[in-house]
């Protein structure tokens, strides 16, 4: 028979090894962070010239500016590391101001949403390693692009902002004193097939130069006899209702919407949706604050144009359910109410500041809310029938600047809906009396 003593001597030298192991284990991750730290280091050498090589370049107003999205070779060669699996898409820039102004860079007609060069290396930061954070923080802040810009000189840097996929639109806002010289450039992103889909699509701008209408009931007429709706190639039948067309130059309406958040990202979803026989040319998304899901415009380059200008078909679109769509949904429905997101696309292309003239046609089939309620198999969404037309133009215009034209009485009627609403809602009040 064992000794009591024995069973309490047991526990005490498990809780003693228990105890080292623990320890022991802590001194192992400790090492490990602090090696961690340690690995960060420098390049030796800046060389830029890869980028240099392939910048895309534009200049007016005595201004040059060159820009390339860097590729993950770039970032490890630059960054030492590949900034890309962040999420932050980095971009060389190069302003020559041979104007008399000092110019401004205004980061957020680049990217509303772009990241600070600290807060890019604080997502490298190591723990126990303030040194080596510091120099991660000192680093990245001395190879961003400055403000200002002097008249006579020449500065280059980089700018960190959220990811464009296939051809970035970069817009270059550059402030000087009472005046603005906006630059849109269009440089390829390493590593994906965007270069090609962008010879395509100014190949269809340039083939629709051949059948320009000068004649503004011409082309309204014209306006009015496109399809209401894409094509679904699964079933050969009418899919979303095309309800904005966008009427300007690329590198305008490009900048028109980066400014308002819009970033090309086409997805499979997408790939449903056929005109003239093809997928969309141009995919945008707006991501919402707070997890709303992405609105999105799906566009056509229409084959034809408006004196002299390209005129664009688009699907503007949100999916149903907004932010109560659950996480791990892996289909999107169109939100039915398309007259509100095409309500949305209008006053994005307002605040851009580069609308100049607004109105709307006839086009997308007239559906009511008792018509979807009623035949939901026949309907996917409800509509007044309209389409906004926006004549969007080089910036930076006013809200007051907007010519509203006289064409379809779409405005008109929605005034006169909301009196009727308003006097039945009153007449309801009354009988409840």
């Amino acid at each position: 028979m064992k000794h009591p003593t024995e069973y309490s001597a047991c526990p005490q030298a498990t809780r003693g090894i228990l105890q080292q192991a623990i320890g022991l284990a802590l001194l192992y991750s400790l090492c490990l962070l602090l090696t961690g730290c340690s690995t960060w280091q420098a390049p030796a050498m800046l060389d830029d010239t890869p980028l240099r090589e392939r910048a895309v370049t534009t200049m007016a107003s005595n201004i040059r500016v060159s820009a390339a999205v860097l590729s993950k070779e770039d970032n490890l060669n630059i960054f030492a590391t590949n900034i890309n699996d962040k999420g932050v898409q980095s971009i060389w820039v190069e302003v020559a101001n041979h104007s008399p102004h000092t110019l401004w860079l205004l980061q957020s007609g680049t990217d509303p949403d772009y990241f600070s060069p600290l807060e890019v290396a604080w997502s490298l930061h190591k723990p126990l390693s303030r040194g080596t954070n510091r120099k991660i923080d000192d680093y990245f802040d001395s190879l961003s692009m400055k403000n200002l810009v002097p008249p006579g000189e020449t500065r280059a840097g980089f700018l960190y902002t959220n990811p464009h996929h296939g051809t970035r639109v970069l817009n270059i806002d550059l402030l000087g004193q009472q005046a603005i010289f906006p630059f849109t450039l269009f440089p390829p992103v390493p590593g994906e097939y965007g270069e090609e889909q962008m010879h395509e699509l100014l190949a269809r701008i340039e083939e629709s130069r051949n059948n320009d209408y000068q004649d503004e009931s011409a082309f309204r007429s014209a306006l009015g006899q496109l399809p209401c709706c894409a094509i679904d190639p699964r079933t050969s039948i009418a899919a979303d209702p095309l309800n904005v067309i966008i009427i300007g130059e690329l590198a305008d309406i490009g900048a028109a919407l980066t400014r308002r958040g819009y970033r090309r990202d086409p997805q499979d979803n997408d790939r449903i949706q056929r005109l003239f026989g093809r997928l969309p040319d141009i995919v945008v998304r707006k991501s919402g604050q707070g997890g709303v899901p992405a609105n999105w415009m799906r566009m056509w380059v229409a084959p034809f144009r408006y004196q002299g200008r390209p005129v664009i078909l688009v699907q503007s679109g949100r999916p149903a359910g907004g932010r109560f769509i659950p996480d791990n949904s892996q289909k999107l429905t169109l939100h039915p109410d398309v007259d509100e997101t095409r309500s949305l696309v209008i006053q994005d292309i307002f605040y851009s500041g580069g609308l100049a003239k607004l109105g709307f046609v006839e086009g997308v089939h007239p559906v009511t809310a008792e018509q979807l309620f009623n035949h939901p198999k026949e309907f996917s969404y409800r509509s007044d029938g309209s389409r906004a037309v926006l004549f969007v133009t080089t910036r930076p215009l006013s809200l007051s600047d907007v010519e509203i034209l006289d064409w379809a009485p779409t405005l008109e009627r929605q005034a006169a809906d909301a009196i009727e609403r308003n006097l039945k809602e009153k007449a309801g009040i009354q009988q409840a009396q």
